[in-house]
């Protein structure tokens, strides 16, 4: 599939408008598996990548001293704004339209807490987005990933929605990752690996395989 910035960009515009009442138990999961993270978020200087309509941002937010939120999406930007301002928390966050492709726009070591929630099933290349949040991580800073896991993209698992208007299933386009990428992606960049999770939503059949996969990884 295309991964042109172009085709992702214009995907999540397309859904933002229906992101967050679709039935969608990945982007739930993800919330939940989140605020249970051994994140240190209190009084900290957050680095969101890839905010989409602010699902986590509001919660990151109201524990964090600031956070600069960042994604492709102008459409999942707007809806992000929308939802800050109408939690009363619009000056403790700041919004960027930013590929996590290209570097960062932040200063080195300017962040406590780097938080990436599925968005890396749409880079082809992970060594340099792990190379740019250990740059802005401070040292003893935690970086957070979760994203679809492996397993259920090999069995046929990817972003989709159905377009409102159109009625048109749309996939966005996507890369599969091995679990060892995102280990060793962080690795190879200076971290050091603190847990990985597999998780499942509850009410899962029995045998069903991870929906999703997080790793933490600090700075030292």
């Amino acid at each position: 599939m295309s991964d042109q910035p172009s085709s992702v960009s214009a995907a999540y515009d397309r859904w933002a408008a229906s992101y967050d009442d679709d039935r969608n138990l990945t982007r739930d999961l993800d919330a939940a598996v989140l605020r249970e993270a051994p994140l240190l978020l209190a009084g900290g200087d957050v680095l969101e990548l890839g905010c989409g309509t602010g699902k986590n941002t509001e919660w990151l937010a109201a524990h964090a001293r600031q956070v600069v939120a960042l994604d492709f999406s102008e459409g999942m930007l707007a809806r992000a704004r929308e939802r800050l301002q109408r939690a009363g928390a619009g000056e403790r966050v700041r919004f960027v339209r930013h590929d996590v492709r290209a570097p960062l726009p932040v200063a080195d070591s300017s962040a406590d807490v780097v938080v990436g929630n599925l968005v890396l099933e749409h880079v082809r290349d992970l060594a340099p987005v792990f190379a740019e949040a250990a740059r802005a991580l401070r040292p003893g800073g935690r970086l957070w990933l979760c994203e679809l896991h492996p397993f259920r993209q090999w069995r046929g698992g990817q972003a989709h929605f159905t377009d409102a208007a159109t009625r048109e299933t749309v996939h966005v386009a996507a890369h599969v990752h091995a679990v060892g990428e995102y280990v060793n992606g962080g690795i190879g960049a200076g971290l050091r690996l603190l847990h990985l999770g597999e998780w499942l939503e509850p009410g899962a059949p029995e045998g069903a395989a991870p929906r999703l996969l997080s790793v933490l990884f600090e700075r030292n």
